[in-house]
């Protein structure tokens, strides 16, 4: 039911905010003196009118237009907009290349136009919410020296009933698979939830003496071990029983949508959770946006407004997926407790022995706190000294350890280092 009054509420809202935008458009024409198709604006460049259309309640009006207009979920995958890339001295063509399509997952590749040899990495993305495009940061800091490859989740309310079900242990066959597809010496990259999953994945490989087996693993902000320094993520997920999440948070997909009738957590309900705990931090980023706007300030403005593109752009989780992620990583501590089984076997880290290590933290991360990621270290317990290592990144919270300045400056280098030294 909450699936289809959110729909019905999207599907009213569509044509008042078509309306915002030509009324937007309207205005912006007018106060520049064109003339639109089959309007008069006869009379409307007086000084009179200029002199109005100039002043403040005027440009208020218009950044009204364009927050109304922007008040709205997307359920596509943004373009991750990156055409080219500087290798060495000059400037390379990038092209995204789908190299392998599952019905819950696709695995892409950034093809660039040289012949020079580079480590092939896999960026494994989170499935919470929000399309792969949210690590647009990540992969164009990678890209200059990387041959980059990223898993690009699919929205599970356009994935048909008949694909079946997609839980935990697919989303580690996923990432296995993908990483044979890449083939053998390539590194692994994941970010904040699949960290648990990828080193199921390693130690299964290990274990299996997989050729495909990754050099390295790089492991930024995720929740391997969150009985330690619980968050607000965290003690949400252990403060209610499993039941209580199915019952409150699992919709069905509506009829008009290929996976009509498929049991998610939506997309929708996962963005409005986050935005809830850090609820002041959004509306001041909004009232800055409304006055960037209103005062021509477009630079500002557009930085702000390609961030929320990208964080408003949302996927439904497959329902199992959801439920078995909560219950093994969150509230039965699978992985660390030594229990985790996979198709059925246990998982033991002890088989990760060629497959070098690097765990990365924010200080201020209020998602995965610090302690919750290095807890890797203590588990992969076969491997040396040199094949370890970790990072307290000072300074930035959740999304810093991925993105912007600090990631650029502080973080990729030693990701650089980690991938070099055990290529």
């Amino acid at each position: 039911m909450i699936y289809a009054a959110y729909q019905a509420q999207a599907d009213l809202l569509d044509p008042l905010r078509t309306m915002a935008r030509l009324s937007r458009r309207m205005i912006e024409t007018s106060m520049g003196g064109a003339a639109l198709p089959g309007l008069s604006l006869s009379g409307l460049a007086a000084p009179g009118f200029a002199g109005f259309g100039a002043g403040a309640m005027m440009r208020n009006m218009i950044a009204a237009l364009e927050m109304f207009e922007r008040f709205s979920l997307s359920h596509q995958r943004p373009a991750f907009g990156i055409d080219t890339v500087s290798v060495g001295n000059r400037e390379v063509e990038v092209t995204e290349e789908v190299v392998a399509r599952l019905p819950f997952g696709s695995l892409l590749h950034f093809k660039k136009d040289t012949d020079q040899p580079q480590p092939r990495i896999l960026v494994v993305a989170p499935l919470s919410g929000h399309f792969a495009t949210l690590l647009h940061g990540t992969v164009k800091t990678l890209l200059p020296e990387n041959d980059v490859y990223i898993t690009d989740w699919h929205n599970a309310r356009d994935v048909p009933l008949e694909a079946g079900r997609f839980g935990f242990d697919d989303y580690v066959e996923h990432v296995i698979r993908f990483l044979e597809i890449v083939g053998p010496g390539a590194h692994a990259l994941a970010v904040c939830q699949p960290c648990v999953q990828v080193l199921v994945a390693a130690a299964v490989m290990g274990r299996d003496a997989n050729p495909a087996t990754p050099h390295s693993i790089t492991l930024m902000a995720g929740p391997v071990d969150t009985r330690i320094s619980p968050t607000k993520v965290n003690e949400l997920a252990i403060s209610k029983p499993l039941d209580w999440f199915e019952s409150n948070l699992i919709a069905t997909v509506p009829p008009g949508f290929a996976g009509s009738g498929r049991k998610v957590y939506p997309g929708f309900v996962q963005v409005g959770a986050f935005m809830a705990m850090n609820m002041d931090r959004h509306v001041k980023a909004h009232v800055e946006l409304f006055e960037n706007l209103a005062m021509g300030e477009h630079e500002k403005a557009t930085t702000a407004k390609t961030f929320y593109d990208e964080y408003f752009a949302v996927l439904d989780l497959a329902a199992e997926f959801y439920l078995e992620t909560i219950r093994i990583v969150f509230q039965e501590h699978e992985l660390p407790r030594g229990v985790l089984t996979y198709r059925g076997e246990p998982v033991d880290l002890r088989a990760i022995r060629r497959t070098a290590l690097l765990t990365v933290e924010g200080e201020r991360d209020d998602i995965c706190a610090v302690g919750q990621t290095v807890a890797a270290q203590d588990l992969c317990t076969s491997l040396r000294p040199h094949q370890r290592r970790h990072h307290m990144q000072a300074g930035v919270g959740h999304y810093g350890v991925f993105s912007g300045r600090r990631w650029q400056s502080q973080v990729y280098p030693l990701v650089r280092g980690h991938i070099l030294a055990a290529d």
